[in-house]
């Protein structure tokens, strides 16, 4: 199967990294390699991209695709959460910009024994990188009722998760869930006929639940975006898409944090917590594709554009 991935927002992302030719840029989610292409293709030679990807397949496509830039681009099989180890590794210290396109590829939606889509039946897997890390499979057949509850709720916001969760363990009783089918039939089953009409496929919550806790998300979300804005050099840029409410809060919230880190109350007519701001919020509203990127790419619907610039030292 051809690795396909369209680049979601990619002349905004290119417009709001503000690329200068010398710069260093990493890319957290390399994907198909379009917008790592499209910075590459406006640095010189003193210039670089750090293309980072947990998914080999999609390394080995984007590859091909870098062909051209092969000697200002490198590509790392990682998780990006790890970028700062792979600078280190490749003696970078700071770095003009970093991006994040965060979601799920087409590729990986559309190849069915990757286990993410809930349009076909195909092994429980859900992983990033199939090289490491936790299985659909294992989550659903270890996890307790009140931690798949748990699950549900918070990561796909799914009202029904007591009953999803309370059928998964009633049924893995009888045999273990293996399958994407066997997964979409439960949740079909616990969710009332009539509620199953409204927002979508019903499927679609509890499917981004179990993907984003095999994946750690949210947790590796924080934790790169807080060593981001240490590792970025004055002027330089912080730009991540999102396709869902519970990253781009995540983001929005990290952003506003290192605008404005006072801890101070209200009330109190100075500062003294001491705490200085990091940069400013280049987007006051997250950017979103423009009508004519919709009809090219429907996909691209629910992705939000948020940057950030760190201080001018």
């Amino acid at each position: 199967m051809i690795f396909k991935h369209e680049s979601v927002l990619r002349n905004e992302v290119i417009e709001l990294l503000n690329i200068k030719q010398d710069g260093l840029y990493v890319d957290g989610t390399l994907g198909g390699g379009g917008h790592s292409f499209q910075i590459a293709s406006r640095l010189s030679d003193k210039g670089h991209v750090l293309c980072i990807d947990q998914d080999e397949e999609a390394i080995e496509a984007a590859r091909k695709h870098l062909r051209v830039y092969e000697d200002r681009t490198t590509l790392v099989h990682d998780n990006f959460v790890n970028f700062d180890r792979v600078m280190d590794e490749y003696g970078y210290s700071l770095a003009d910009g970093f991006l994040l396109d965060l979601g799920v590829s087409s590729y990986q939606l559309d190849n069915a024994e990757r286990g993410f889509s809930y349009m076909t039946d195909a092994p429980l897997d859900m992983r990033m990188d199939r090289t490491s890390g936790v299985s659909a499979r294992t989550l659903l057949n270890s996890l307790s009722e009140e931690e798949l509850t748990s699950i549900l709720y918070e990561y796909g916001e799914e009202r029904f998760a007591p009953q999803i969760a309370r059928l998964i363990v009633k049924k893995r009783q009888i045999s273990p869930l293996e399958t994407t089918g066997e997964l979409a039939g439960i949740i079909r089953e616990a969710i009332p006929k009539r509620m199953q009409e409204k927002g979508g496929n019903p499927c679609k919550r509890t499917f981004q639940a179990v993907r984003i806790a095999c994946n750690r998300e949210l947790d590796v979300l924080s934790e790169a975006l807080d060593k981001m804005v240490d590792r970025l050099a004055p002027e330089g840029r912080i730009a991540v898409i999102t396709f869902h409410s519970l990253e781009d809060r995540i983001v929005k919230n990290a952003f506003k944090k290192f605008e404005d880190p006072c801890t101070c109350p209200p009330e109190f007519p100075v500062c003294v917590c001491g705490k200085k701001s990091k940069g400013k919020v280049i987007t006051r509203k997250p950017v979103t594709p423009t009508k004519e990127e919709l009809e090219h790419n429907p996909r691209a619907a629910s992705a939000k554009l948020r940057v950030f610039e760190k201080v001018k030292l």
